[in-house]
């Protein structure tokens, strides 16, 4: 049986029985960092309260102590994330942080292990310093038991950054964030424990010794919560608190390859605008700057600039709408039961052609199918599917080097997949964006055609052909839309036999 958590306070805990179920359950009443009020308070001033946990898993927090962060999951929501894989770096503190800081990934900030050779973060700050060039007069502060956060990843733009010393560590930290709360008015703060991250590394993610250092941090987190509670002003704040973490671990301790765990990350986070009790699949780690930034009133999302969208924003893509039909493995005997999962059947409007696809193969990849990065990703690990980041929640996969693994395969992979015929304005310009994540081989075919409905329908045209790797894209294909016309098709045709991949997200024409 379940006990709610009180609606007056973050600190308040949530039962053990969530081990049990999703950290989210919404049978936890929400607890409402703005007093009880609904939505944003024009009237309240915005505060933001980043939370990095080093090393921290979600489903190793559900069975911990940790009723300060059940607290915070059931007052708003839990996200599970995964990071990329080499070569686009790392799963490793470095990659991990700059991402949750710069809003992009890797490929970007190109921090792609803890050497940070070769860094680009000149061209995309941290997001405190883009709260400073943005808003000078908020005060923004940094702290964190990682030196090389606020050494090198933290600019010196931040109006204040501390790093604790060896003997103070955690402690140290938390000491010093609970002070810049009490006795400063930080607007935009950003504080990073790491004792997980050493439990993980001394006694392995799967140790009893790794859920007592969540419990450990769990206990510093709320000292955090209490402070920010125990403001004189906090009536009239409108906090934004979010937990994340850089990188999972392997059961055994580690980090830095493809395992699930090593991916394994998470966003937790309550304030204004988020529901209460909720898990989300469409979140990715790069978000967290950009509701950061949103929650200030910064702009996040120029053209080309953060990958990160904020919490708030949810845009509709029809491929989301297909999660309830996921399944487990059929053919695919790597991937663990109750993993979701993957389908054939496309939403609404849309359509696959297998018309020339071959027989046989692996049942989960005969034509265009639908699915997850925890499913497709755990195929075959370090060939490149990590690296799809761009892509959210449920996503289109072309797949014939895995379909040509099942037995019985023959002939070609050769399916395509159609979209709805979507409204156009004849003799205007129409840009289609989708997000699209390619490997290639020689020989294989992958087509982005358009068809109008003009003169009787057009026969579909070519407006883009990969010939070489376009990993992890956001494509925009300007569209001269010809006189007369009023609905456009967009098809995607992959076909190889035994060659690479193709994944396509996002599709949107407008």
């Amino acid at each position: 049986m379940s006990r709610g958590i009180s609606r007056r306070s973050l600190l308040a805990g949530a039962s053990a029985s969530l081990a049990a179920g999703t950290l989210a359950s919404p049978a936890y009443a929400a607890a409402d960092p703005r007093g009880g009020r609904a939505g944003h308070a024009a009237d309240r001033t915005p505060k933001v309260l980043v939370i990095g946990l080093d090393g921290a898993m979600l489903h190793r927090i559900e069975e911990a102590e940790a009723p300060h962060l059940r607290g915070l999951a059931a007052a708003g929501l839990a996200a599970p994330s995964a990071l990329y894989t080499s070569p686009m770096a790392r799963t490793e503190s470095g990659p991990g942080w700059a991402t949750i800081l710069t809003g992009v990934w890797p490929d970007k900030h190109k921090v792609r292990d803890n050497s940070f050779q070769g860094a680009d973060l000149a061209a995309h700050p941290d997001f405190l310093t883009r709260v400073e060039r943005a808003k000078p007069s908020l005060r923004t502060y940094a702290v964190a038991s990682w030196a090389p956060i606020t050494d090198t990843l933290v600019s010196a733009e931040v109006d204040g950054k501390d790093a604790s010393p060896a003997d103070e560590y955690d402690e140290g930290t938390t000491r010093r964030a609970v002070t810049q709360l009490r006795d400063a008015q930080p607007d935009a703060l950003f504080l990073q424990l790491d004792n997980i991250d050493h439990a993980g590394h001394s006694s392995g993610g799967a140790s009893q010794e790794y859920l007592d250092a969540i419990a450990g941090a769990d206990a510093q987190v709320g000292r955090v919560l209490a402070a920010v509670e125990a403001r004189p002003t906090y009536a009239d704040e409108d906090w934004l608190i979010m937990v994340t973490a850089d990188h999972g671990h392997t059961d055994a301790g580690g980090h830095g390859g493809s395992d699930p765990n090593e991916r394994a990350t998470f966003v937790l986070a309550t304030g204004a605008g988020i529901e209460a009790g909720t898990t989300r699949e469409d979140v990715r780690l790069v978000d967290v700057a950009a509701t950061a930034l949103a929650h200030l009133g910064i702009p996040a999302r120029a053209e080309g600039d953060l990958d990160g969208r904020p919490l708030g924003e949810r845009p509709q893509d029809a491929f989301d709408t297909l999660r309830e039909r996921l399944r487990g493995a059929v053919d695919e005997d790597g991937i663990e039961p109750g993993v979701l999962g993957f389908t054939h059947t496309p939403p609404p409007g849309w359509r696959v052609d297998n018309s020339r696809m071959g027989t046989g193969g692996m049942t989960e990849w005969r034509g265009w199918s639908f699915t997850t990065d925890a499913f497709w990703t755990r195929t075959q690990r370090d060939q490149r599917r990590e690296l799809n980041v761009r892509a959210r929640g449920v996503f289109a996969v072309a797949d014939p080097d895995e379909w040509a693994d099942g037995g019985g395969a023959r002939g070609p992979f050769d399916s395509t997949l159609l979209s709805p015929a979507w409204p156009v304005t004849g003799g205007q310009r129409a840009t289609l964006r989708f997000v699209s994540h390619y490997a290639h081989d020689p020989g294989q075919t992958a087509q982005v055609l358009v068809s109008y409905d003009s003169d009787g329908g057009t026969a579909p045209q070519v407006v883009k052909e990969y010939d070489a790797d376009a990993l992890a894209r956001e494509e925009a294909i300007e569209l001269a839309v010809p006189a007369g016309a009023s609905r456009a098709r967009v098809s995607f045709r992959c076909a190889g036999e035994n060659t690479w991949f193709w994944a396509v997200d996002a599709v949107r024409l407008g």
